[in-house]
């Protein structure tokens, strides 16, 4: 029952921005890459699942906080996402090693800017609860902007300089909570959500093109390698056995939150533009705190209910602005 409300609320935030009938034809590409699976190709599934799917991940970050450290969470996590997907194109004949040749720096840097961005984002539900930072990680759409302003040089409208205006009064009013601890989650928040946002960035611009079920495994292994380098310089002292409900929790973690959720997402990146894409990942925050209230019963502070609000409007603005655009 509670879990239909917050889907309900969700529902009526989207439909109350655009038009049932409108939305998702006109978000699709008109030539989106098609895939092997049929299900994959009905973009409304896609994004709909993924919205569900995209709001667990502080909430599995919460529930891995109890059992392991966040680095060795993370490794792991993307360790299980990385064999599973191995055995899927093995068994499928599926590997073309000579992609990850022609693109090793492109998987270089992809898989480097995760992995800080997945520690980052596992350590900061220590320090603040899921609901608040799924919120605050929106702004990895402010930073996406910034980055099309800078990098590829496109104008930013009035418009959207409203949205990030708003947008950055609600990171100031979610990070300067009273105490140490909920500014230290937010910064965390922050620091995670530009590492990700210039890894979409750098996907969209670079990464198009080649193969998606070998990007996907050469994504996730170039994670899962550079989280154990951050675990070997942090030293091996700092590794725990994990208990046995562990490795199930590991296992689910990685199923869901990355093979699952991440394939969604590279496929709607594919599909969408990526200011739609934003536009649609938005609100996931409203279900991610429903998730936090059943499952730990943390909800957010007013200040980060208000900050946080801010924070969608802001980036609702500035995407919308976007939509608005015509394209030359």
């Amino acid at each position: 029952m509670h879990l239909f409300f917050g889907e309900a609320v969700c529902l009526r935030a989207l439909t109350a921005v655009l038009p049932t009938a409108t939305l998702f034809p006109a978000m699709v590409q008109q030539n989106p890459p098609p895939t092997s699976f049929p299900l994959l190709n009905n973009a409304p599934l896609v994004i709909a699942v993924l919205l569900l799917l995209d709001s667990l991940h502080f909430v599995f970050a919460r529930l891995l906080r109890v059992y392991l450290p966040p680095v060795q969470a993370a490794l792991l996590v993307l360790g299980f996402a990385t064999m599973e997907t191995a055995v899927f194109l093995i068994w499928r004949r599926k590997i073309q090693l000579n992609l990850l040749r022609q693109h090793l720096w492109f998987f270089a840097v992809v898989g480097l800017l995760v992995a800080g961005s997945t520690t980052l984002s596992f350590a900061a539900v220590r320090y603040v609860d899921a609901g608040t930072a799924t919120m605050l990680a929106q702004t990895s759409t402010l930073f996406a902007v910034a980055f099309g302003l800078f990098w590829l040089r496109e104008r930013l409208h009035r418009n959207e300089l409203l949205g990030a205006g708003v947008a950055l009064l609600g990171i100031f009013v979610i990070s300067f909570q009273p105490g140490d601890v909920l500014r230290l989650g937010s910064l965390l928040v922050l620091s995670s959500s530009f590492l990700y946002a210039l890894h979409a960035a750098t996907v969209k611009r670079f990464g198009q093109e080649i193969d998606f079920a070998n990007f996907f495994l050469f994504r996730v292994g170039s994670t899962t390698f550079f989280l154990l380098i951050f675990l070997l310089v942090q030293g091996v002292e700092s590794w725990q056995k994990p208990a046995p409900i562990a490795w199930l929790v590991l296992l689910l973690v990685g199923t869901v939150d990355v093979v699952c959720s991440r394939v969604l997402y590279y496929l709607a990146l594919r599909r969408l533009q990526i200011s739609h894409h934003a536009i649609l990942l938005t609100l996931s925050p409203v279900i991610a705190v429903v998730w936090s209230l059943l499952l730990f019963g943390e909800s957010p502070t007013w200040q980060g209910f208000l900050g946080g609000t801010a924070v969608l409007i802001g980036v609702f603005i500035v995407t919308r602005q976007q939509r608005k655009t015509p394209k030359t």
